[in-house]
């Protein structure tokens, strides 16, 4: 397959866009690893995004809809809007709010489906419109595990510190409420994510 434009490089993949609608990502060869375990590697974390994809869809999460093109590409919708980490320090308060419960609301159908996102960041938000996507679950998988909920929850909040420091505490708060509300075993996460913090502190 041809590359289009490169949007981005990574140090798992390159995003090139295939016209204006279509986004591919290629998992890229690591020369460090060994050819045959390379490939296994690049296969299964392939096909594994795409079905965290799908079932993050099914659950009603906004993300783009993608397939498996090849054996290390992943085809999906392009969602040609603004990252939240570039824009939500300079919203209103009542937009950062707003903002903060879809980013609840997200967490919580996620987890719901026992989907762990492992790197929910803004940096994986997409604002386009009135919607909130999110991308790249590269780091993904399925989980019942509390503590793996509770880590995913843990990144969260290290990123709102890291880039949003000076709402972080009011954008956190308005995230758990949703959260609470919407994810039945909340609590028992929370309190997992509260045991993860103090190891964390005094490690």
């Amino acid at each position: 397959m041809s590359r289009g434009r490169i949007i981005q490089r990574g140090s798992e993949a390159v995003l090139y866009l295939d016209g204006e609608d279509t986004l591919v990502k290629e998992r890229v060869k690591k020369g460090y690893r060994i050819p045959q375990l390379d490939e296994t590697i690049r296969k299964q974390r392939t096909k594994r995004e795409v079905r965290l994809l799908d079932r993050a869809r099914r659950a009603g999460v906004p993300v783009p809809a993608a397939t498996v093109a090849d054996t290390y590409l992943i085809r999906m919708d392009y969602v040609n809007g603004r990252r939240l980490k570039d824009v939500l320090n300079g919203m209103g308060r009542k937009e950062q709010d707003r903002m903060a419960e879809k980013i609840g609301g997200i967490a919580a159908a996620l987890h719901s489906s026992n989907i762990i996102h492992g790197d929910i960041t803004t940096s994986n938000m997409i604002l386009k419109g009135d919607v909130l996507h999110i991308i790249d679950f590269g780091l993904g998988k399925v989980s019942e595990k509390v503590e793996d909920k509770a880590t995913d929850l843990f990144l969260l909040r290290e990123a709102l510190l890291s880039a949003h420091f000076e709402i972080s505490e009011r954008i956190w708060k308005n995230i758990i409420n949703i959260y609470v509300q919407q994810y039945s075993k909340a609590r028992e996460v929370l309190a997992r994510f509260e045991r993860i913090e103090r190891r964390r502190r005094y490690k």
